[in-house]
């Protein structure tokens, strides 16, 4: 490593690039990181000086990275972590730690899992701040880049599910925090209630209902739905909305049937009139998993606050199955 070269360049241009190389806005990075769009301005041609390349092209769009700026962005993102642990004290102590940490979570489990854990986190280390956001088709992306500290996810183990367990992206690392089954709900009376009281529920006859389905990471088509297609079957997805609060809703307001989470049904039966029942078919578990980067794994917030929240559910989970 050559020290005396590193010692000329300011790295806090380095971070100007990785927001610009995130944004591809001048006026959103300037907004950022709170600094007129004149000063961002000069501090990129200083970049594109001390690296000897263009660095961004402006197009009707916004700024494009050139073919060097998208190779600097792969490789940012963990070398200013890295830098980032440098600043950080060498210990981590919950009761008067100030450190934010920031989630992002599916829907279901606000619902399902965050109860069992949020209050043991805030009562053991009162000053943290804590963000959230919903889990989406960018959050994976978002984990690399260092935006988010973890994500709870759920996934379906099934080998054409959009995103598995045990093939995670580079740098990725997992536990996973319980697993869960599929049901469905439909509204109280029902009319496939009285048919199912007499002994037919199968199959076909689930294929035959109208279904409400849950848009989930810009997918229309859970795993179900695939082996399903394998099968040669495909379910009458008559109605698709973006949140499982939201299909609870149509679902009791109207005679489509619900498939979705155990774990999520018994919190949509505390809010509306629905009956739960067994799918009619054998279908493989989903996993809900607590995600997080590697680079990540010996920091001692990190590893604190994972503890908690693996510790805290498991907890939960042996207390309710007693």
């Amino acid at each position: 490593m050559k020290l005396d070269n590193l010692a000329r360049i300011d790295l806090n241009l380095l971070v100007i690039l990785q927001v610009l190389i995130e944004e591809e806005s001048v006026t959103r990075a300037a907004s950022r990181l709170h600094v007129s769009q004149s000063a961002l301005s000069k501090s990129l041609n200083r970049l594109r000086e001390t690296l000897g390349d263009p660095l961004f092209l402006r197009t009707a769009h916004g700024l494009k990275p050139t073919a060097h700026a998208v190779q600097l962005g792969k490789m940012l993102p963990q070398s200013l972590q890295g830098l980032y642990q440098l600043t950080l004290p060498p210990s981590f102590t919950a009761h008067n730690s100030t450190r934010q940490f920031a989630f992002a979570m599916v829907e279901s489990a606000y619902e399902t899992l965050i109860p069992y854990f949020i209050g043991t986190l805030l009562n053991r280390a009162p000053n943290l701040k804590l963000e959230s956001f919903v889990w989406n088709e960018h959050s994976i992306q978002a984990l690399q880049q260092g935006q988010i500290d973890f994500g709870i996810s759920g996934r379906e183990l099934h080998p054409q599910a959009a995103f598995q367990v045990d093939r995670l992206p580079e740098g990725i690392a997992h536990q996973t925090l319980f697993t869960d089954h599929q049901v469905c709900l439909v509204r109280q009376d029902h009319p496939i209630i009285s048919t199912i009281t007499a002994g037919h529920w199968d199959l076909d006859i689930y294929l035959d209902m109208s279904h409400v389905q849950v848009r989930c990471e810009g997918n229309d088509w859970w795993a179900l739905d695939y082996h399903l297609a394998e099968l040669g079957h495909h379910r009458q997805l008559s109605t698709i909305v973006p949140d499982f609060y939201g299909a609870a809703s149509v679902c009791a307001h109207s005679d489509l049937i619900f498939t979705l989470p155990s774990s999520f049904a018994k919190h949509a039966q505390k809010l509306y009139p629905l009956v739960e029942l067994t799918l009619p078919f054998e279908f493989i578990p989903l996993a809900y998993v607590l995600l997080w980067h590697e680079r990540n794994s010996d920091d001692p917030g990190h590893r604190w606050v994972k503890e908690i929240i693996c510790e805290s559910v498991a907890n939960a989970l042996a207390a309710d199955k007693r």
